[in-house]
């Protein structure tokens, strides 16, 4: 049996430290906004190289509060890109906004800066472009996004940049890391990434003082002081349970991501030649592997070959967004996002995690041969 994930293995390494740091909290007795968060925010934003972090319950809200903080509401649009989790759109329907989708780079499967900009010029030359208010790329699979390009447009177009760096804490885009480039950048800390929490937790990050006051207001029912509420705010905030694990688990971060990469290179250097597309690295780039996809025509097959040697895969995501029963309504079709449309049937995420043993990755690697052989052979 090879597991598609193990956390425990990783838990085991930590156990002493993450036992102090919980015990920490419980001694104090202050478990919301305390200590434990304000630090790890601090802690958090100076390890991406920004000014400012704000702790909040989960990815999906720090994506919601971030676009609630710079003014995004009803009847404005978000672009964004089909192949992500549902969480980067519902976000934008959330705040009473519509997400428009563009098609991804054939390469790294993140938002194309071409097919960026073909949509906001078609948008403009029907007069409707002034609807679209910020653009929304996401750092998918721990690979970020082409953000000069992306930053470049979105200023000619005078549109804020807000990253979702869910999956790729750590990651490079030249020198600086996902998150600093954009007028705010999100985190989630679901226990699964690449610093994850053991629960629900995200965090949103700003070098603009008054984003971050105004984040700080929204996560916390818009309270400045002891009920006294500036503005209508919500309940969202990071545990300092959680908090008082990450910071230990941050200390790691870089490690862990090394492992991944050394890893993920390891992986291709065994499935190759196996006839599956492995994932790429982009020039400038440092790719943090959150997940190891690799592509292949017959994805389904191989899926199910795979199940009965006892190697667990997940489909990182078998339906792009729009075509969601969810989001019916905005009438996209397979056509209007041909990359998407092609690599959301060819797509499968190996097991891979820091900790995998590497016998586990050969034992993968060798049964996705074996696939190859044998279809070879028909």
């Amino acid at each position: 049996m090879v597991p598609f994930l193990d956390l425990t293995r990783q838990y085991k390494k930590i156990k002493k430290e993450i036992l102090t740091a919980t015990q920490r909290v419980y001694e104090k007795g202050h478990f919301i906004l305390g200590e434990e968060v304000s630090t790890f925010e601090k802690e958090f934003s100076h390890y991406c190289g920004v000014r400012y972090g704000v702790g909040v319950g989960s990815g999906t809200d720090a994506l919601y509060l971030a676009m609630k903080a710079v003014g995004i509401g009803e009847g404005d649009e978000v672009v964004t890109v089909a192949n992500s989790f549902i969480a980067t759109a519902l976000a934008i329907s959330f705040i009473g906004a519509r997400p428009l989708f563009v098609d991804i780079d054939p390469k790294t499967y993140t938002m194309d800066p071409n097919c960026l900009e073909l949509l906001l010029k078609r948008q403009k030359a029907k007069s409707i472009g002034r609807k679209i208010k910020a653009v929304l790329p996401v750092h998918l699979f721990g690979h970020p996004a082409e953000m000069d390009s992306i930053m470049e447009i979105a200023s000619r177009y005078d549109l804020i940049v807000i990253e979702d760096a869910c999956q790729a804490h750590g990651a490079k885009y030249g020198r600086k890391k996902v998150g600093s480039f954009g007028a705010m950048g999100c985190f989630s800390f679901y226990p699964t990434k690449n610093l994850g929490g053991y629960g629900d937790g995200g965090m949103v990050l700003t070098d603009h003082k008054k984003f971050g006051q105004k984040l700080r207001l929204l996560r916390c029912y818009g309270e400045r002081k002891k009920y006294q509420h500036i503005v209508k705010g919500h309940n969202s905030r990071l545990d300092e349970i959680q908090a008082a694990i990450l910071r230990v688990k941050l200390k790691y971060l870089d490690q862990w991501n090394e492992e991944r990469r050394r890893k993920a290179k390891l992986y291709t250097q065994m499935l190759n030649p196996s006839g599956v597309i492995c994932p790429i690295e982009k020039k400038g780039i440092r790719h943090v592997f959150h997940l190891y996809s690799i592509k292949t025509r017959k994805r389904d097959s191989l899926q199910a070959f795979l199940k009965k040697k006892g190697i667990e895969t997940l489909i990182h995501y078998p339906i792009p967004i729009p075509l969601q029963k969810a989001y019916r309504e905005l009438g996209v079709r397979r056509e209007d996002l041909p990359l998407t449309n092609q690599w959301s049937r060819k797509i499968l995420s190996l097991p891979f995690f820091p900790e995998m043993k590497e016998s586990e990755m050969e034992e993968v690697a060798q049964q996705i041969k074996n696939y190859s052989m044998g279809n070879r052979n028909r």
